[in-house]
């Protein structure tokens, strides 16, 4: 997820995605995915291969020839598209001109139509339209902007439309001939919300007599439910029809269906294969489920037995949040942060319960973390998604005969791929079913355990002071289609969910199977699904995964229904839930075209975060897409070179001057309006610093709406772009310190910050830039900090074969790979910066006013000392006019950034005569190298050594 790249249509990556202006994550490779729209070329296709086409891969796309050139047998293709859209009960929005002619709606409950030149055949009812002048409404306009210039029709008003859309649908358009000059399936999401909108009760609802079941499914024929005993296999207990109201189908059950499992078996037509299809699926409302998924387990979620001991009580033991700019956040994959740590028993390894163990490797270090400041985990995902077996069996690479190949072998990465998708590792951003914990992650994953253990995971969180972070995935889906394993939302109510282009084929620009928020149905899940987290589980937060491709509408509910929840109604303090995501604005729903989506630009003033990628670039250099040479700010541009083409020295200047611009900027968290003065000498608002694509650096309006950061779970580890960007001669001590001199930015910059896991231990991927399904071998994280995991082969070819010439020779040369010494500065010298964070409020302003007041850059303009930030704080005086006093410790605080390879010496007027030090944190560590930075209060002089960041305090009591 990044900035100021270009955006490529989904260069997909791993599963994770993104995209824009420059800064982007990625997907899975769209190859391992069944494409959810084909084009067929040939206009020879017989329609007996277009069922086995569809039958196999969903929803073909014909030829684009116009009807009037194809023949009959080929003018049943018109029917695979679905270029109409019913959007209200009386009106259909269609993009054609019917001049003097008519335009009919056919229906068939039975799927039997067919197009020929006479018109439809197969219909059992036909309904002239009559075309409206008036053009759509203001309200459909907004929710379905990119139709708004559709030719309208208006449906009779005796028509009886909640039986119709049960039906195929399609609709045709004559000339005044008779002759028919074109013909198309419906879109249907306008018209379901218009009739079916629905606020009752979905899933499994436990009373003290029974247990119901309600299935939202207005286009469905038939709904039976099968229930039965046992995880798979075995006869069924029962199956029950379920009796529809308005769209809503529902049964009731005895008490003691609670354990049992169950099916829902759907009759519904399916425009992926214009047929009427019995699908079978889960409850989009599950809240437990059998092993992979195959079945709904029947839960409630408040039985006593499923809490742990002080699980109700866990709102009063959360770690105190006063704002929600004291956070700070540390992002961490479940099975990275115990699948290959010694101290964790096997049984637990990779799962929740590792989370649990007090005296583990990793538990240790999330301790050390939390007790410098770290305030909250955030948890890759945790939902049940696909690529990992639940039952655990599992292949596995030969870790011992990995370990004996050089360093740069492509043998490793050869092995793991072997066996990639049979492995217990994936990063989780393939979703089936948003409401449930992923089962491979239990220690059973049939059953309540993933319930138990889950919520075991949270609260011992919680109880080393840190709180939980959800990534959450609701852009779009693993599967769709009839037939798909994964597929649950597609199979329940058709052409709904998911978000379809001008054709009616899925938008796959998250990679696959958009999901399409617009519609009030998909949003209530959302909501839901959100609500079932927060009470039922307690976390504390939630990162959206592709955020801008929700609508910002969306995201506003989200929020206003998290925070009104409160302890006494609700078992948790909804006022201390954050939420932040990526706000990358691409594909379909780009320049709110599907409407105002949840993009960094259109969610300022919400209070809802974003990452800013544009801080990121900046420090390392380049973007995700681009040169992976490219040099940035912490990196050695213009100051010491790499062998990539920059230019020349004025121009790499003029780069590295713009970089710190966008640094000082982040550094005032992103803030829209904060006014500082440029590399030219010039007084700029945030907002008038421009990308190279002319885009506003700056969007927040406050500090809580920008995420800063420099690395995270997709794109390699900080350490290894460090490795790949900085001249290869210099040393890995070196490396190090850059590493520290860019987290240290993050963690000192106003705003939150945000750390990869790892981070802290010079992690390494071996340079992979996708690792989402690189299994443990490339993932691996040590807490008994013996090793950073470079030099572990070179990373897998599909993603990094064009990168590998630039990366085999450094795998190879030992000079490269960190000891154990450089891991533990390392961790020292992040716990230092958190701990230096967390001394004083002033570097968690909570107000863009008061960053405004308070926060001041020098060593700006055309004369400034290139490569050197300085950013001071100032507090006010208790009892004195002015600035209000926060810290009752330090009444001004000066950071600076010295990136030179060479120490620098210079004068800073407007902080000269006052009492500053170094801070106490720096004083006592055992870098010895930071000790050497000086200040003289006569002339406002400091001297920094070489890659280092130098806090200097004032305190009040001198």
């Amino acid at each position: 997820m990044s900035i100021t790249s270009p955006l490529s249509i989904c260069p997909i990556s791993s599963t994770s995605r993104k995209l824009p202006s420059s800064g982007y994550f990625f997907s899975p490779p769209i190859s391992r995915f069944r494409s959810s729209c084909i084009t067929i070329p040939s206009t020879s296709l017989h329609l007996s291969s277009l069922s086995r086409q569809r039958g196999k891969r969903g929803t073909v796309c014909c030829s684009s020839m116009p009807l009037e050139q194809i023949s009959s047998p080929q003018l049943q293709c018109s029917l695979l598209y679905s270029r109409a859209y019913w959007v209200t009960r009386s009106l259909i929005a269609w993009n054609i001109d019917i001049a003097d002619g008519s335009c009919y709606l056919y229906a068939s409950r039975t799927a039997g139509l067919v197009v020929t030149e006479d018109g439809i055949q197969g219909h059992e009812v036909k309904i002239k339209l009559e075309v409206e002048n008036s053009g759509l409404p203001s309200n459909v306009v907004e929710k379905f902007p990119h139709i708004r210039h559709n030719r309208v029709f208006r449906v009779p008003t005796s028509v009886d439309v909640k039986s119709l859309v049960k039906c195929q649908l399609a609709v045709a358009s004559f000339h005044s001939d008779g002759q028919c000059s074109n013909a198309t399936g419906l879109q249907l999401p306008g018209v379901i919300d218009d009739l079916f909108a629905y606020g009752g009760p979905l899933g499994a609802v436990f009373t003290k007599e029974a247990v119901s079941l309600y299935l939202w499914a207005p286009t469905a024929q038939a709904v039976s439910a099968i229930i039965y005993g046992d995880s798979s296999g075995g006869v069924p207990l029962e199956s029950v029809q379920l009796e529809e109201v308005d769209g809503v189908w529902s049964a009731h059950g005895p008490r003691n269906w609670e354990g049992c499992y169950y099916v829902y078996e759907v009759s519904v037509y399916h425009p992926s294969t214009l047929r009427i299809e019995t699908c079978m699926a889960n409850d989009p409302y599950a809240r437990g489920l059998s092993s992979d998924g195959k079945r709904t387990l029947l839960v409630n979620l408040d039985c006593d037995a499923l809490k742990p001991d002080g699980w109700d009580a866990l709102a009063d033991e959360k770690p105190k949040l006063s704002s929600f700019s004291d956070i700070s956040i540390y992002e961490l994959h479940i099975r990275d942060f115990s699948a290959s740590d010694q101290t964790v028993h096997p049984d637990f390894h990779g799962g929740y319960l590792a989370f649990t163990l007090q005296d583990s490797a990793g538990v240790l270090h999330l301790k050390k973390l939390a007790y410098a400041g770290l305030t909250h985990v955030h948890l890759l995902p945790t939902f049940q998604f696909a690529g990992v077996d639940d039952e655990k069996k599992w292949k596995h690479v030969d870790t011992d005969m990995l370990a004996t190949l050089p360093p740069d072998s492509d043998q490793q990465q050869a092995r793991v791929t072997e066996i990639q998708d049979d492995d217990g590792y994936n990063w989780g951003y393939n979703p089936v079913l948003w409401g449930v914990p992923k089962g491979s992650y239990a220690s059973n994953p049939n059953g309540s355990c993933r319930t138990v253990e889950f919520r075991k995971m949270v609260q011992a969180l919680n109880r080393i002071g840190l709180r939980v972070i959800l990534d959450v995935v609701y852009n779009h889906l693993h599967g769709s289609g009839p037939l798909d394993d994964y597929s649950v939302l597609d199979k329940v109510v058709p052409g709904y969910y998911l978000r379809r282009n001008s054709d009616g084929c899925i938008e796959n620009s998250t990679c696959i199977n958009n999901t399409a928020s617009e519609h009030f149905m998909v949003e209530r899940l959302i909501l839901d699904d959100l609500l079932c987290w927060a009470v039922d589980y307690k976390v504390d937060g939630f990162r959206f995964d592709l955020m801008g491709h929700i609508m910002k509408s969306t995201m506003v509910k989200a929020k206003n229904a998290l925070q009104s929840l409160s302890k006494e109604k609700n078992g948790v303090d909804g006022s201390t839930i954050y939420i932040y995501g990526e706000g990358w604005d691409f594909g379909e729903v780009a320049k709110n075209g599907r409407g105002i989506n949840a993009s960094q630009f259109n969610l300022c003033g919400i209070g809802i975060g974003s990452f800013n990628d544009r801080i990121r670039d900046a420090v390392l250099g380049g973007s995700p897409f681009g040169h992976p040479l490219q040099q940035g700010f912490v990196t050695g541009l213009s100051l010491q070179p790499n062998s990539h083409d920059h230019g020349d020295k004025t121009s790499m200047d003029h780069m590295l001057a713009v970089s710190q611009d966008y640094i000082q900027v982040g550094m005032a968290a992103n803030l829209r309006d904060f006014v500082l003065t440029n590399h030219e000498g010039v007084e700029v608002k945030g907002s008038e610093v421009l990308t190279h694509d002319q885009l506003p650096v700056a969007y927040a309006l406050c500090p809580i709406e920008t995420i800063n950061y420099v690395s995270a779970h997709d794109n390699e580890t900080l350490f290894d772009i460090v490795s790949m960007k900085t001249p290869v001669e210099i040393s890995v001590d070196e490396r190090c310190r850059i590493n520290h001199l860019a987290t240290s930015i993050v963690a000192l910059s106003q705003g939150i910050p945000f750390f990869h896991s790892g981070d802290e231990l010079l992690r390494s991927k071996s340079l992979d830039r996708d690792s989402y399904n690189s299994g443990d071998w490339f993932n691996r994280l040590d807490f008994s900090y013996n090793t950073n995991n470079w030099g572990v082969g070179l990373p897998p070819k599909e993603k990094n074969e064009k990168n590998w010439p630039l990366i085999k020779p450094r795998l190879a040369d030992p000079s490269f790979k960190p000891q154990k010494r450089h891991i533990l500065a390392a961790v020292e010298n992040f716990s230092n910066m958190l701990r230096i964070r967390y001394s004083s409020p002033l570097f968690r302003l909570r107000t863009a006013n008061s960053i405004q007041r308070r926060v001041r850059f020098h060593n700006t303009g055309p004369s400034s000392v290139p490569g050197v930030i300085v950013m001071s704080i100032e507090d006010g005086y208790e009892g004195m006019p002015g600035l209000a006093q926060l810290d009752p410790i330090y009444s001004c605080i000066v950071i600076i950034f010295n990136v030179c390879p060479t120490e620098v010496s210079f004068g800073c007027p407007a902080l000269q005569k006052r009492t500053l030090k170094l801070h106490p944190v720096q004083l006592t560590s055992t870098d010895q190298i930071v000790k050497n930075s000086k200040y003289e209060t006569s002339s406002g002089s400091f001297i920094v050594p070489p890659r280092t960041t130098s806090v200097f305090v004032e305190s009040r009591d001198i």
